[in-house]
């Protein structure tokens, strides 16, 4: 049976966002042990639950030295919680680059990771499912043995939680040739060239992220950042767009209603909640970071993928793959 811990007080919403959101889950996984930290006034009517007392919380400005000092917000008490209460893992929607620190320092890298990665996952619009990419931004500049690295986890997290046999790693470039991209990511290539335990197909252009091109995607933290935001900024300017060419006239509008089906769907697909967060990989236990604004149903969702990561045994997978 797993066992969560859940920060309640990070987001931007607070308390209460995160208490619909443990509601909604609990609802759909009672089996599921969670273990919620907050202040104890705010969380006096989750009584189902065990409650462990927090009355500071870690603002989204707050650095990674800065976080350390504040041993009872609640951010660090739900990280120490995975080690004392031995969960599974935590979820947060506080200050990304605190709450990675802070996860990094606390619960420490498995043995053999030169760095932690943080992983997302991008709808694959021509085959379904899901392209993972790392890193989306623990770190702004990687080594070549850190991408290589990356490509490895990145293999095995698509491997146990997708569902896909001998997944495609490439790494993200300029251009699809050899010898296209940064100087690291050459080097890397080179490296996962020889690389006998992954199934590495070469470089991808950002082009082809969304149009199966491969099954997880590697990329410095800079890159992947930048990346990031850019696609969610796109589907957003794009949403934008097509209602205000919509509500130009009363044909425009009937149109509308005709597509209306294909664009909620296109909507669904493209939107960010329905990952929910993503996953700092490389640490003794589940990390999952959900997005500052979350919703109830965005947060949920990242509990969700928490709870899958653990049921999928992800971390001991990576343990097992670096001790093979």
């Amino acid at each position: 049976m797993s066992k969560l811990v859940i920060d309640m007080m990070g987001s931007d919403l607070g308390s209460a966002m995160s208490k619909e959101a443990v509601r909604i889950f609990h609802s759909v996984h009672p089996d599921c042990s969670l273990i919620l930290v907050g202040k104890q006034d705010e969380l006096a009517d989750m009584k189902d639950f065990t409650i462990i007392p927090a009355d500071d919380v870690v603002s989204m400005e707050m650095g990674a030295l800065e976080v350390l000092r504040k041993k009872d917000s609640s951010m660090v008490k739900a990280i120490e919680a995975v080690l004392s209460e031995k969960a599974d893992g935590v979820v947060s929607a506080g200050s990304t680059g605190a709450f990675l620190s802070a996860s990094t320092l606390i619960l420490r890298k498995i043995p053999g990771v030169i760095r932690p990665a943080l992983v997302t996952s991008f709808p694959n619009l021509k085959a379904g499912g899901f392209t993972t990419v790392l890193d989306v931004g623990a770190s702004n500049a990687n080594t070549p043995e850190e991408l290589a690295q990356f490509a490895f986890m990145g293999s095995i997290y698509a491997e146990k939680v997708n569902k896909i046999k001998s997944p495609r790693v490439a790494l993200l470039s300029n251009g699809s040739e050899e010898g296209k991209g940064s100087p690291e990511s050459k080097e890397a290539y080179k490296l996962l060239k020889e690389d006998a335990r992954i199934r590495f197909v070469g470089n991808l252009e950002g082009s082809q992220l969304l149009s199966d091109g491969a099954d997880v995607v590697v990329t410095d933290g800079y890159s992947g950042n930048v990346m990031l935001k850019s696609i969610e900024g796109a589907a957003k300017g794009m949403s934008g767009l097509l209602k205000k060419a919509f509500k130009r006239n009363f044909w425009s509008k009937i149109g509308y209603l005709l597509t209306k089906k294909g664009f909620k769907e296109m909507k669904e697909t493209l939107d960010p909640k329905k990952t929910g967060g993503a996953l700092l990989l490389g640490i003794n236990g589940v990390v999952v970071k959900a997005h500052g604004n979350s919703t109830p149903e965005a947060f949920k969702n990242a509990m969700e993928l928490a709870y899958r990561l653990s049921e999928a045994h992800v971390v001991d997978a990576l343990k097992a793959g670096f001790f093979a």
